[in-house]
């Protein structure tokens, strides 16, 4: 779906956007409360993502692990940080509890990296993925439980929801 995404917000000339999330201390939670518990953890995680997203083309996915994305086609930076945020703070309402966090609350959370392009010349999905990991990165380091963005190199974003 990325790379068709990708190519439609490239012929439209609108910016594509991608949220990457990576549950905090997860492999804790997995070892305190077992790997069924985790399963339902990350079920209720994809449910919470997928009531975030506003719109019928917006599109939460498993990445791998404890990781999800979410595809928004049409959205521009600032919209799709306002959406990872309001997932994130959506996530600590469910209170989920997490003896294993090192984090104060003692519930699951996530790190947040969100990216947007209108896709250019030279630039692939991959730089997008790239860029988004990056920025998640940038989350965690900076404490966990929190959304970071990261800018593709000569890009401007347009196509603001």
């Amino acid at each position: 779906m990325l790379e068709r995404e990708w190519s439609r917000s490239a012929r439209e000339q609108q910016s594509l956007a991608l949220v990457m999330l990576d549950l905090d201390y997860f492999k804790q939670y997995n070892d305190i409360y077992l790997h069924q518990a985790g399963d339902a953890c990350l079920r209720q995680v994809a449910a919470l993502l997928k009531h975030c997203c506003r719109r019928p083309g917006d599109l939460p996915a498993r990445y791998g692990g404890e990781e999800f994305v979410v595809v928004l086609p049409n959205t521009g930076l600032a919209s799709a940080v306002e959406i990872a945020e309001s997932m994130r703070t959506a996530l600590m309402k469910l209170a989920m509890p997490h003896a294993g966090s090192k984090l104060p609350q003692a519930i699951v959370t996530a790190s947040f990296g969100v990216a947007a392009e209108i896709p250019a010349s030279g630039a692939t999905p991959a730089d997008l993925v790239r860029t988004a990991d990056q920025a998640l990165y940038a989350a965690k380091k900076r404490g966990r439980n929190n959304v970071k963005t990261m800018h593709l190199k000569a890009t401007s974003v347009r196509g603001d929801r």
